[in-house]
């Protein structure tokens, strides 16, 4: 294909999963079952945290999470209790278990107690073109509690390489636009250009076989190769094509 007619295909994959209908078999989803803006962002973060594997059992462990907080994520991080933590203790979703979810709620609280919430450390440390480097800083800030080591893993670090797959999925959930009712646009002082693609096996396979993407890996590399040739596409929004990609990858087979 051209570069037109690869712009042409792929926008009209967008059309066809950028829909509310994507909703049902996805975990953004949950997000969804809240109003409030902070509820949303808590429980998004927290289903993107636990979003690898397979997808019935993440919505699945999403809802319990959900559950284990009394269905009100914000109030619970900022008023649970030592008994309320110790509720959490049995959760677990592959290696993500209750120690680490404990310390995600505490750390969540000294977050939005003491650094204007999540939205507030994204839009502090964005830079010009990438919100990469903020998602280091967020890990950063992230862990400046008492933690266990094991719990580093479950936040990525592009810094040391990682495509940061789930944080990436996570900040298109909060920025880009919900004209589709599938984002949110919440976060009004990002621009949604600066956005990077979830890259994971499906998009990565995908992107490759459409010569959007040559490294084998999927790390920050790749992220970066990725990012650049989408944006030759839509400088504006170039992370509409992660519906393409995925859904192609997912549900076509391609």
């Amino acid at each position: 294909m051209t570069k037109h007619e690869l712009k042409v295909f792929l926008d009209e994959k967008v059309i066809q999963y950028n829909n509310p209908q994507f909703l049902d078999t996805d975990p953004i989803q949950i997000p969804h079952l809240f109003i409030k803006k902070e509820d949303i962002e808590i429980s998004a973060f927290l289903t993107a945290t636990i979003a690898w594997g397979n997808r019935k059992s993440i919505i699945n462990n999403s809802h319990k999470l959900m559950e284990l907080m009394g269905h009100s994520p914000h109030d619970f991080v900022l008023n649970h209790n030592d008994d309320d933590l110790d509720n959490l203790a049995n959760f677990v979703h592959r290696t993500f278990n209750g120690n680490d979810l404990k310390y995600f709620i505490q750390s969540l609280k000294n977050i939005y107690s003491n650094h204007n919430g999540l939205e507030g450390i994204f839009t502090e440390y964005q830079e010009k073109t990438s919100l990469q480097p903020s998602i280091a800083k967020f890990k950063e800030l992230f862990f400046e509690l008492p933690f266990e080591q094991r719990t580093t893993k479950h936040v990525s670090d592009p810094l040391k390489g990682s495509a940061a797959k789930r944080i990436n999925m996570f900040l298109r959930w909060m920025v880009r636009d919900a004209s589709t009712h599938v984002d949110f646009g919440l976060w009004k002082n990002i621009d949604p250009s600066k956005l990077s693609c979830p890259l994971d096996v499906h998009s990565g396979n995908v992107a490759r076989k459409l010569g959007l993407l040559k490294r084998k890996q999927n790390d920050a590399k790749a992220l970066a190769e990725l990012d650049k040739n989408l944006r030759k596409l839509d400088p504006k929004d170039p992370v509409k094509y992660d519906y393409a990609l995925f859904g192609l990858g997912v549900f076509e087979k391609f």
